[in-house]
């Protein structure tokens, strides 16, 4: 993995860590399938003039609707529906550790189902390092303390979602092309996931009815805005780099959401136990980048 896309990759995981602690605030405003659609249904407006505009990506949607409704239902649907549920749940900092195993699943998954993506023994090793973390992190948390079954649901369900997302990173692979742009791809996902989120939304939620504030309005703002510009060097990146090797760096968001919820969420603060699973997630992804330089 090149220099340059290993930095396309902090970037994009560094935005997506901020999702937590703006999830959190939105959600003091909004339910959580309504936000999820009006957020991505945003991003997708967004990303528009970046893909070609309408004429062109409904000229992509034909030529690759079954790569797009897979990524759509699994990427944006599944794995949001299931994140922005969850999270009503759990702390922020929790919620940031568990994501941060998505790399495991997700190289365990492209092991089984992409031929030309095996596990190999330096993965593995970085996967342990960033698992180990994870972990220590998680333990951190007190989870067998009161808060209990409740945020133990949680956790469940967003590792439920990480399963789901991994399937969506390999059905953006299995169907990549070189027609198929990748800003183009996620504008379309995010619309058609955004619309499909937002009636399952006003479905079972209701219509909101909370008044909404400038602050409500700026978070969902940054929200979209980080979907948009993730989502499209993502899906960049995944046309040129294996799923199991780009998912390493998404133990950086536990990292940066765990220390961001530490600091702008009241009631949360890192102890030394968590920081020194920090301390061996930065070594999974210091060894993958090591080893893959070699």
């Amino acid at each position: 993995m090149s220099l340059r896309d290993s930095g396309y990759a902090i970037i994009a995981c560094l935005l997506w860590s901020t999702a937590f602690v703006g999830v959190k605030a939105g959600l003091e405003y909004m339910s959580p399938l309504t936000l999820a659609g009006v957020r991505f249904l945003l991003a997708g407006v967004i990303l528009l003039p970046f893909g070609g505009g309408i004429s062109a990506l409904g000229r992509v949607f034909v030529l690759h609707r079954r790569t797009l409704v897979a990524a759509s239902l699994l990427n944006t649907v599944g794995l949001y529906a299931l994140f922005f549920f969850a999270i009503q749940f759990v702390r922020g900092a929790q919620a940031a550790i568990l994501i941060g195993a998505s790399p495991l699943i997700s190289a365990t998954v492209a092991h089984f189902v992409i031929d030309d993506d095996r596990m190999t023994r330096s993965k593995i090793i970085s996967i342990l390092f960033g698992l180990s973390g994870v972990v220590l992190l998680a333990v951190a948390g007190k989870p067998w303390e009161p808060v209990g079954a409740r945020e133990s649901g949680g956790l469940l369900i967003l590792f439920c979602a990480s399963v789901v997302g991994a399937f969506g990173n390999v059905a953006v692979v299995r169907g990549r092309s070189v027609t198929l742009h990748p800003v183009a791809l996620a504008s379309l996902q995010m619309l058609i996931g955004g619309v499909v989120l937002l009636v399952m939304g006003l479905i079972l939620e209701g219509v909101p009815c909370k008044a909404l504030t400038l602050h409500f309005y700026l978070v969902l703002g940054w929200l979209a805005f980080i979907s948009a510009a993730a989502f499209a060097i993502w899906f960049h990146l995944l046309q040129r780099v294996s799923v199991s090797e780009l998912n390493l760096w998404k133990f950086l968001i536990p990292l940066s959401g765990a220390a961001l919820s530490w600091i702008l969420i009241k009631g949360e603060q890192p102890d030394v136990l968590s920081l020194v699973g920090m301390g061996f997630v930065v070594g999974g992804i210091i060894w993958s980048q090591r080893v893959s330089s070699i």
